[in-house]
């Protein structure tokens, strides 16, 4: 049974159903936590209110808010666990997605959620996160050695000069901060927790999302139990190798 962390809104709808779908056909469980176990909703920008001409580079794609939508359905989504209560010795993987609107401050200041992360970290179980989300993991202290539990960990996350500065720029006149979710960029503040900047990895220029049929497109780092990438457009390919993670082939 797997795990996956939301906020109390606003986070990314591709980041969290793509995933989601991905564990449902293939037969795995998945329960959802927020902070105060109500039913957490996805960012309205990036469901319905949209960018304007700025759509097809900002705005989730049709088919991605259908598996939204589908997750929206899900018996579990509709009653969730709060943090407080979450025993994660009962689960056997994590999934932290991103968003970058306000409501993502629940998840990522929360010390509850930092208690979850710290125990599939300590338990050497696997863990995904995406964009914005690594920030959780960044936050998250390892009590035996008062470091980052990403400390030593290979990942990716939101970029900042491609990604979270350019989507700023471009939109600032009217949404004024609505990209800047912190003074500090998600790059520059996992980069600090990290035990070199090195092991922060750009992947390619992310030029074309990835899709269902195209999941080559995306990128994604894998270090041992951890798994995390960049933004939705490679989240097709993070739910691929988040499958095998949990459903690895087993050897001849």
């Amino acid at each position: 049974m797997i795990l996956i962390l939301l906020p109390h809104s606003d986070y990314d709808p591709t980041e969290s159903s793509v995933p989601w779908q991905a564990m449902c056909r293939a037969g795995i469980e998945v329960r959802f936590a927020t902070p105060l176990g109500a039913p957490a909703y996805a960012d309205p920008r990036l469901v319905e209110h949209g960018f304007g001409l700025l759509n097809p580079m900002l705005m989730t794609r049709d088919s991605d808010l259908q598996s939204y939508n589908a997750m929206l359905a899900d018996a579990h989504f509709r009653q969730p666990l709060a943090y407080a209560d979450v025993d994660p010795e009962q689960f056997e993987g994590l999934l932290v997605p991103g968003g970058h609107a306000e409501g993502m401050r629940s998840l990522l200041e929360s010390d509850e959620a930092k208690r979850i992360v710290l125990h599939f970290f300590k338990a050497g179980k696997p863990v995904a996160s995406v964009c914005h989300g690594p920030l959780l993991l960044a936050r998250t202290l390892d009590p035996d050695s008062g470091r980052s539990v990403l400390h030593g960990r290979k990942v990716t996350a939101l970029l900042s000069t491609t990604m979270e500065l350019a989507a700023w720029l471009i939109t600032a006149p009217w949404l004024g901060r609505y990209y800047r979710t912190y003074p500090q960029t998600v790059e520059s503040e996992i980069k600090a927790a990290l035990a070199s900047p090195k092991d922060f990895s750009q992947g390619p220029p992310a030029l074309l999302r990835d899709s269902a049929t195209k999941p080559g497109r995306g990128f994604v780092v894998r270090d041992g139990n951890l798994l995390t990438a960049r933004w939705p457009g490679d989240c097709h390919r993070l739910a691929a190798e988040w499958i095998k993670m949990l459903r690895p082939t087993p050897s001849l």
